[in-house]
């Protein structure tokens, strides 16, 4: 029997965050992960590969040079899944060494193999060789992600309908591409491939892409879609998938309309992976989706069993995992939380990429909360200049009344990095006079923020 503190079951962001925050506080913690290598879906099938794969694809495709060189610039003709791969296994093998690197340094143990509830104070944990241990422990966090869904009738068994798990599995690119579901996986993927020149149908059936993010910017984003090649096709439903005999596969929506691709690439949801955890057994409870409840704290059904990352659901953000993580540690073992996890950035990893913070447009007018906009287009930055910028905006909405930043809406190169500009404003309640009277460096895209500040000012006055 082996006793601990604090078990952890998952080493995603969230796991490792929880893990360090509670060892940082003096107490005996423990990982477990089924697989061999630490990192959790982040890292080896998640964020951390779709990220580095965007990179290599705009690095070696020449993508990011075109505004200069023309759509018909390549850095290198005939790339293949295997000159991808390789910056891919490189960057995974180095972002794992630096995790065990900090589990080690901080005495934090961890097991390899697959953890069963035994009842709500011990796990069972079996190794891929079949032996079985036992953990008690005082307090547990359940760090286990999700996984793909597949739905029925799916030919998955072909190779030739795929998942985000599996994508990077391929051998070699494919001409063509079916993508059904427009959330952040199947957008990210489907941009990736289109701007590697794969014919890409993007299929969804709701009547708007990433409802969650500032119309303007998606309006924005499937006109570059378009404009790029892709066929965009929302309000539209799978009926059946078929594998042709001359190897391709045919996607029949329920309009009638027939796609034929080589791969099709399945994006419609993901669920928790908990069946061998078992949770039940130890009182926590699951909706349909094996998604954990859990309260503002992060505690299941179980006060003393915890959970956070893509197992509690939305916002399913590896940024928001590792705060929850920190935040569950110190909440066990009796430290102060201030921060609620309010006014977080969302990243969308797309071709090009989007990020937000704070308020949209549409949310505010359902509220009926008076607001003006400032936007500035990148390309009008002498940054955006020297880097061939054809595209990209930035949006800030203020208050009305008060000037007060409400919200933060970026799409174009750098966006992800450019918002935390804006979040820092707005978590610190700056306002439009923040904008208008800071200095920033030239020649940056950062200088947006002000342009944008000064089209405000300009439909405020």
């Amino acid at each position: 029997m082996h006793n601990f503190d604090f078990l952890i079951i998952g080493s995603g962001p969230a796991g490792q965050k929880a893990a360090i925050q509670a060892a940082k506080l003096g107490k005996k913690v423990a990982i477990v992960d089924r697989r061999a290598n630490v990192g959790g879906v982040c890292l080896h099938t998640g964020t951390v590969p779709s990220k580095t794969l965007r990179e290599a694809v705009l690095y070696l495709s020449g993508y990011s040079q075109r505004g200069f060189y023309g759509r018909g610039y390549r850095l290198k003709n005939d790339l293949t899944m295997a000159d991808l791969k390789q910056r891919l296994h490189t960057t995974i093998k180095r972002e794992e060494e630096v995790i065990l690197h900090q589990l080690n340094r901080n005495g934090i143990q961890v097991f390899s193999g697959t953890a069963t509830f035994t009842d709500a104070h011990h796990v069972e944990v079996e190794d891929e060789k079949g032996k079985v241990i036992e953990i008690q422990a005082d307090y547990f966090m359940i760090a286990t992600g999700t996984y793909p869904v597949h739905p029925e009738n799916y030919p998955f068994e072909s190779g030739k309908v795929i998942d985000s798990d599996n994508i990077l599995e391929m051998d070699e690119l494919p001409r063509s591409m079916t993508v059904i579901g427009a959330g952040v996986i199947g957008v990210e993927y489907a941009s990736i491939y289109s701007s590697l020149d794969v014919e890409v149908n993007l299929i969804d059936g709701r009547d708007t892409l990433l409802g969650f993010m500032d119309k303007d910017l998606t309006d924005e984003l499937i006109h570059q879609f378009r404009e790029q090649g892709m066929v965009v096709r929302l309000g539209e439903q799978v009926d059946t998938i078929t594998c042709e005999d001359d190897g391709s596969v045919r996607t029949m929506l329920k309009s009638g309309k027939q796609i034929h691709s080589d791969v099709v690439l399945v994006a419609a949801g993901r669920s928790g992976c908990t069946k061998s955890l078992k949770p039940d057994v130890a009182g926590v409870e699951q909706d349909s989706r094996h998604i954990i409840q859990v309260n503002e704290c992060y505690q299941s059904s179980q006060p003393h069993i915890y959970a956070a990352g893509d197992i509690i659901g939305f916002p399913s953000l590896a940024s928001t995992a590792m705060e929850q993580g920190r935040q569950v540690a110190c909440h066990a073992f009796g430290q102060k939380i201030n921060n609620k996890l309010e006014n977080f950035p969302f990243g969308i990893f797309a071709v090009p990429e989007m990020s937000m913070v704070g308020a949209t447009e549409q949310e505010l007018t359902k509220k009926s909360i008076p607001y003006e906009v400032g936007v500035a287009r990148l390309r009008e930055t002498t940054r955006g200049q020297i880097m061939g910028l054809e595209h990209g905006i930035l949006k800030l909405i203020f208050s009305l009344e008060s000037h007060e930043l409400l919200g933060v809406h970026i799409i174009g190169r750098g966006a992800t990095e450019l918002i935390h500009i804006g979040q820092a404003a707005l978590v610190l309640n700056g306002g439009l006079d923040y904008f208008l009277e800071n200095v920033f460096n030239y020649p940056t895209l950062a200088e947006a923020y002000k342009i944008a500040a000064l089209d405000a000012w300009n439909r405020l006055n």
